[in-house]
């Protein structure tokens, strides 16, 4: 068995977690509670030894790098760190309904990464040839997995304030403004971070810290997404549906800066492309 295999198999043992989630959504009983969140730990911890498996596959075939290079990499440690940041929400806040609105990403993200993406192991080129790969990969990618979970949250803000009458048993709005608030402050300063390493790695491989590729404009239209969110926060006391609104925003920015640029524009990012 390879890691792709196990990555296949965590995307399956995701979809069931995200189906004992909806069913305890509607259900609500101790069982499928139980399941839900055992699932989405199985799922993890498979998806984890796939991470090292693929990383030790590298080094076999005699490139060895950490496995964070190329899309296919970068989603699926994206996937990775979504579920772990839900599931520490989920233990801290006891909030099990949010795994419906969060555990649809990992599936979403490793079936497009087995449908669409090749899953060979290639050399790095040049470019990637450096020590700032793992730092910026990491620091970015945690951040899109927080600004993903705040948008599962406010999804389900929206649901609640809509339909009050009809879901009664959903988490107080307050409670799921606070959690968008909370996730967006985890992952702002990660993409700070990860602006600030790439911007590093950019003048070690091309001379210059900012050149303007789409990569770097649209990471920096993405962090003035979230800076406006928490400038709005601070100053103008935003918060109800206008910050879940701007959070949903954000995430959008996300997804484009990441695969809309990889896939409609080219740049010296292109090595990103499927």
């Amino acid at each position: 068995m390879n890691s792709s295999t196990l990555f296949s198999l965590a995307t399956f043992i995701y979809l069931g977690s995200f189906i004992f989630y909806l069913i305890y959504f509607f259900m609500r009983d101790n069982f499928t509670s139980k399941l839900s969140t055992f699932t989405a730990i199985l799922g993890l911890s498979l998806q984890t030894i796939a991470f090292f498996m693929r990383w030790k596959e590298s080094y076999d075939i005699g490139i060895g790098h950490i496995p964070l290079a190329n899309l296919y990499e970068s989603l699926i440690f994206f996937s990775m760190m979504t579920v772990l940041i839900y599931l520490i929400l989920e233990f801290y806040y006891k909030i099990k309904i949010l795994g419906v609105f969060v555990m649809i990403f990992p599936v979403l993200t490793l079936a497009f990464c087995s449908l669409y993406i090749s899953t060979r192991i290639e050399p790095l080129i040049p470019a990637l040839q450096s020590n700032w790969l793992t730092s910026h990969v990491i620091t970015c990618f945690l951040s899109y997995a927080a600004f993903a979970v705040s948008c599962g949250i406010s999804i389900l803000y929206f649901i609640k304030i809509k339909t009050s009458d009809k879901f009664k048993f959903l988490p107080n709005h307050n409670i799921l403004d606070d959690l968008i608030y909370k996730s967006i402050a985890i992952g702002f300063p990660m993409l700070t971070l990860g602006i600030i390493t790439g911007a590093a790695w950019a003048n070690y491989a091309w001379g210059t810290y900012w050149s303007w590729d789409p990569k770097e404009t649209w990471s920096l239209i993405t962090w003035f997404v979230y800076a406006a969110f928490l400038h709005a926060r601070y100053t103008k006391g935003w918060r109800g549906e206008k910050a879940a609104f701007l959070s949903i925003i954000g995430f959008g920015s996300v997804i484009f800066t990441y695969l809309g640029v990889n896939i409609l524009l080219s740049g010296l990012h292109s090595y990103g492309n499927l």
